[in-house]
């Protein structure tokens, strides 16, 4: 019996059929961008409802700190009438218990180390050649230090901290360098060879010794003094006199070397390359590790505060690296260093002279504030704010009060800047517990200095 073959599909349900699936499709589709759209709606929301916190909390900061300031503003307004009772006849110093039987310390080892140096050289050298190189040792003296004394005018370190500043370098850093530069030289010289020895030392160990060894003692003041060290110019100039003091006893060692190896001549030619022509190359280098110190003791980021001593110190170590490499590859290499030497030493002065400019504005910014409370003038800030402004009140003030007029006008200058730069460290929330108490008794001095150079008391 023969089967019937299967009727083909009528077209009426081929286009039924068709249109169902597209129906469905469609339908899928309206599905997926309707569940689409509702994720954007929700994202949307959740976006909106997180900036509208952050404004909230934006205002409430803001809020709080208006009020904050209208507290300190009303806590510490002046009239003319105000009793300064907690008013010092100079505040900025203060010496205690502490800082004198630290300055003992520091003496007597300083006097220890100067013996034991004295007893060195002049058994190295004679007593004679060591006295000669001494007094040589002395002339790049003052050119190095005036500069950096005069970078710190604005807000003089206490001199019994540059003094120690100087004997560390001078001795202590000196001490420990020669120990550590002889035995990274036999390290040096067992790994690289005797007759490569002396040329690595200079290159590798000398600069990572030296650096670390006048390093050290800003991380103590930092640590132990930070009531003192107020940042990127306090970093510099303590650098510079450790660096000034290092350089000293070395220069010392190598006038009285070079006199021993080539006479007159060699002694001579030292003389005008470390004395006149580069007495600025140690404390460069030192200055990257004080900037670097600097740039932490003032900010408020942890990673900062690790980071920042470390890109300094590495700075550091570099350029006396790459100095004493040229130094050590003949002529060529030694003029190539001393031009190279010549414009880091222009980028150095332009960096020096920008850092006092930057100090000045910072002392007249963070004073301000006082303005509006009535404590100091805004033509007494403009004159704070600048060093020439400074010289002439002085001035006038000898010219109309003699030296007590000058005492006073030279301690009110003091007190502003001490204030200044307490004012900025409350800001960076890198203040001294006691800096309210603190800032009274500044602004008592200040208020009791003012009525002396004026002749009101």
């Amino acid at each position: 019996m023969l089967r019937r073959s299967a009727p083909e599909e009528p077209e009426w349900y081929r286009t039924a059929t068709r249109s169902i699936a597209l129906a469905e499709l469609q339908a899928q589709t309206d599905s997926r961008q309707q569940v689409l759209a509702q994720q954007q709606a929700y994202e949307a929301q959740q976006q909106a409802a997180m900036q509208a916190a952050a404004a909230q909390q934006a205002n409430q900061a803001r809020a709080q700190q208006q009020a904050q300031h209208q507290a300190w503003l009303q806590q510490q307004q002046y009239t003319a009438h105000y009793v300064t009772s907690q008013a010092q006849a100079n505040p900025t110093p203060r010496p205690t218990l502490r800082t004198w039987l630290l300055s003992g310390i520091v003496a007597v080892i300083s006097l220890f180390m100067l013996l034991a140096f004295a007893l060195y050289y002049g058994l190295a050298f004679g007593i004679v050649l060591t006295l000669v190189s001494l007094l040589a040792a002395l002339i790049p003296l003052t050119l190095v230090v005036p500069i950096f004394l005069w970078l710190d005018r604005f807000e003089a370190e206490p001199w019994r901290y540059l003094v120690t500043a100087f004997l560390y370098g001078a001795l202590g850093a000196t001490g420990m360098a020669i120990f550590g530069n002889t035995f990274g030289g036999v390290v040096l010289g067992e790994i690289f060879g005797a007759e490569n020895a002396d040329v690595l030392t200079a290159v590798i160990s000398a600069p990572l010794v030296e650096e670390t060894t006048k390093g050290v003692f800003l991380l103590v003041m930092w640590a132990l003094m930070h009531r003192k060290f107020n940042g990127l110019t306090d970093g510099i100039v303590y650098a510079g006199i450790v660096a000034a003091g290092f350089a000293f006893t070395e220069n010392i060692q190598y006038f009285a070397g070079a006199f021993r190896e080539m006479g007159a001549g060699g002694f001579g030619f030292t003389f005008v390359l470390r004395g006149l022509v580069t007495p600025f190359l140690h404390p460069m280098f030192t200055t990257m590790t004080g900037i670097g110190v600097g740039l932490a003791a003032v900010s408020r980021s942890v990673p900062v505060k690790i980071v920042a001593p470390i890109v300094g110190w590495c700075a550091a170590v570099l350029l006396h690296g790459l100095w004493n490499l040229s130094a050590s590859t003949g002529g060529v290499g030694l003029i190539i260093g001393l031009a190279v030497g010549f414009f880091a030493f222009c980028g150095f002065v332009y960096f020096v002279i920008w850092t006092r400019k930057r100090e000045g504005r910072v002392i007249g910014q963070h004073l301000m504030a006082y303005v509006d409370t009535g404590w100091i003038s805004g033509d007494e800030v403009g004159m704070l704010a600048s060093m020439k402004s400074r010289r002439a009140a002085r001035r006038w003030a000898k010219f109309h009060g003699g030296p007590h007029g000058l005492a006073s006008m030279r301690s009110f200058q003091d007190c502003a800047s001490e204030l200044a730069l307490l004012r900025f460290r409350q800001l960076s929330h890198v203040a001294e517990p006691k800096s309210l108490e603190r800032e009274r008794v500044l602004l008592d001095s200040m208020t009791a200095r003012r009525r002396e150079f004026v002749g009101a008391v």
